[in-house]
């Protein structure tokens, strides 16, 4: 690791939000025909990402869309950007109306050489807090990585899916989950850019978005259960060329939850792990 990045590691950021409607009603419309999403007083799982939205000054974007480097996240050299994985807890619900802080820190950076070249990943830790307490506590993962995307290991599925469901990844959708989320990283929309910068076949389906349609999924086939604990991790881009599977097996007895999304050749692109809780009412 780079001596200048290790100032970085321990880094605060705080921000504020008020959990309004429109947001919300926003992602049901864009997710309309993919997942049944009724209408609620409180943020479905994984829908948080909708605020705390960063809101960069034009002139501070770097080419690839994302905010420059070195304001808050350290100044990495490897010009690709990736959310990698997530590990949350859910402890209390937000609701509409509720105003809500998040405390974020950056916890570790730690560089490694990959088959296609050097890889460096930044790990924060998030708080988010309502009122009534602290309501979500997460881990993210960011990876950073060189120039050429090459391509990435393949690992096929072996699990099989007890309940499943076939997505269309057209540009509209990734488009409005960009605008959603104030998402400018050009190689979900952009595809002169995603192809001939980054190296990929085509627009990059964003991974928070499939792993907001896996947690998406397990609440459809089981509505009476309250998720506590979720977490994902990408091993493999989707794109918008071919649809792809988002699948997952029943809960075991102690409520765990396998999930996990293939591409249309049967390759593992996302996987994740989910705790249920009976709901008590």
């Amino acid at each position: 690791m780079s001596t200048s990045w290790q100032q970085w590691i321990g880094r605060k950021q705080l921000a504020s939000d008020c959990i309004s409607k429109s947001p919300l009603l926003a992602m049901r419309s864009t997710l309309e025909g993919i997942l049944g999403c009724p209408e609620e007083q409180t943020v479905p799982p994984l829908w948080h990402w909708l605020y705390f939205l960063d809101k960069p000054p034009q002139t501070q974007l770097a080419q690839d869309g994302h905010e420059k480097r070195g304001k808050y996240m350290p100044p990495i050299t490897l010009p690709r950007r990736m959310w990698a994985a997530s590990q949350l807890q859910f402890l209390l619900p937000l609701k509409v109306d509720d105003l809500v802080t998040r405390e974020s820190v950056i916890n570790s950076i730690e560089t490694k050489q990959g088959k296609s070249g050097a890889l460096a990943f930044v790990t924060i830790d998030h708080k988010i807090s309502a009122e009534s307490g602290l309501a979500i506590i997460e881990k993210q993962t960011i990876v950073y990585r060189g120039q050429a995307a090459g391509k990435p290991a393949r690992k096929k599925v072996t699990e099989k899916a007890d309940f499943e469901k076939t997505v269309n990844p057209t540009i509209l959708l990734l488009f409005r989950y960009s605008a959603l989320t104030f998402n400018a990283h050009r190689i979900h929309y952009d595809r002169e850019y995603a192809c001939n910068e980054e190296g990929y076949p085509g627009l990059v389906v964003h991974g928070p978005l499939l792993a907001t349609l896996l947690i998406g999924a397990l609440q459809e086939n089981y509505p009476e259960g309250i998720i506590k604990n979720f977490e994902f991790r990408a091993l493999k881009p989707v794109f918008d060329l071919t649809p792809f599977t988002i699948c997952g097996q029943n809960p075991d007895q102690e409520g765990h939850v396998k999930l996990w999304i293939s591409d249309n050749e049967g390759d593992l692109c996302m996987q994740a792990t989910a705790v249920l809780k009976k709901s008590e009412n």
